[in-house]
């Protein structure tokens, strides 16, 4: 059960009332500050035009999401313009009165709306973020009631953007199957058409202490692939290999997209969920991002492909069902829902 709700960063910050315990990690067992330094990853921009005739872009499509479950995406059929609006309402959004944004605040139990994570245990370490949480397709599932009306023109981007998502994301898993030697539909069928996407508007406001607190704590997603529209001036999203921590790379115009724990599951391990974090700074008045959370239909049954399970690969995977609906009790607790989902 959620516990007394907390106040979003923005109001401990006007509050002046110094730094809450909740939201400082422990030291990390090698004594580096969390904001420690870290090498840019070597993650391709992928065409998404080439996907469908050159073998060659394919080839980068799989090395990328094999190596680091990441890649962008550029010519994706949004204009960067567009992408300026997207961020620009979420900027305006974020700048509106506290008591203005509270009228969309989340309730209690529920993900979704506006404020901060949901508080499940007393030891639980807070992110520093606030954040607008929507189910934004089916169009059906939308709860209006969290839309916000102002900034003006808000609802109108967001459905443009989702109507828009909705294109590249069959795109893209028609692809991600190609890599693979699949039939095309293999991924987008187990998707489903009645697949869901939930997208986050993110803010990081400035933090005093960067050394050990994050914007995110590591996690890896419980989707079936991430879309993020990342900040244009700030490195702040950082992914794990192999034990050390890289920052994602700044690219103008393009769309960074990882792998979720159910394409994993679908991919029979060779595209891998990476997990990943935010961190935060003391300089930039604010950070912001859109992720987009692609989320199978919760009729489907998500398994391992046939045609990735082999006497050399066998099964890795148990069958899930309504993965999503477990994922925020093991993220609040820092583990990893996939671990039950392993054979």
């Amino acid at each position: 059960m959620e516990k007394p709700k907390f106040k979003t960063v923005q109001e401990v910050i006007v509050g002046g009332e110094g730094l809450p315990e909740r939201y400082l990690h422990k030291p990390t067992a090698d004594g580096e500050p969390l904001n420690a330094s870290v090498p840019e990853m070597d993650i391709p921009a992928i065409d998404l035009s080439l996907l469908s005739s050159s073998t060659e872009e394919l080839s980068k499509l799989r090395s990328s999401l094999s190596t680091w479950g990441v890649v962008q995406v550029m010519n994706h059929g949004m204009t960067e313009e567009f992408l300026d609006k997207v961020r620009g309402v979420t900027e305006q959004f974020f700048a509106l009165p506290t008591e203005e944004k509270q009228k969309y605040a989340r309730e209690t139990g529920s993900i979704e709306g506006y404020g901060s994570d949901m508080i499940l245990s007393d030891d639980q370490v807070l992110d520093w973020i606030d954040r607008l949480y929507l189910t934004t397709h089916p169009e059906d599932q939308r709860q209006l009631k969290f839309w916000p009306e102002i900034p003006v023109g808000f609802r109108e981007t967001l459905h443009g953007y989702t109507m828009k998502q909705q294109e590249f994301v069959e795109e893209f898993l028609k692809a991600m199957a190609r890599s693979l030697e699949l039939d095309e539909n293999c991924f987008l069928e187990m998707y489903g058409e009645k697949a869901m996407l939930f997208t986050r508007f993110n803010l990081y406001p400035p933090c005093p202490r960067p050394d050990n607190i994050l914007g995110l704590k590591p996690h890896a997603d419980g989707s079936a692939i991430t879309l993020l529209l990342p900040d244009k001036q700030v490195q702040s999203l950082q992914f794990l290999k192999d034990g050390k921590w890289y920052k994602a790379p700044t690219i103008p115009d393009t769309i960074l997209i990882n792998v979720g724990d159910q394409i994993e599951i679908m991919s029979n391990g060779i595209y891998k969920s990476p997990v990943h974090r935010v961190v935060t700074n003391m300089e930039k008045e604010r950070v912001i991002s859109v992720a987009t959370f692609c989320v199978p239909g919760p009729d489907k049954e998500i398994q391992p492909a046939e045609g990735l399970v082999t006497e050399t690969r066998p099964r890795l995977y148990k069958t899930v069902k309504k993965y999503v609906e477990t994922y925020f009790d093991y993220y609040q607790q820092g583990r990893r829902p996939i671990e039950a989902a392993i054979i």
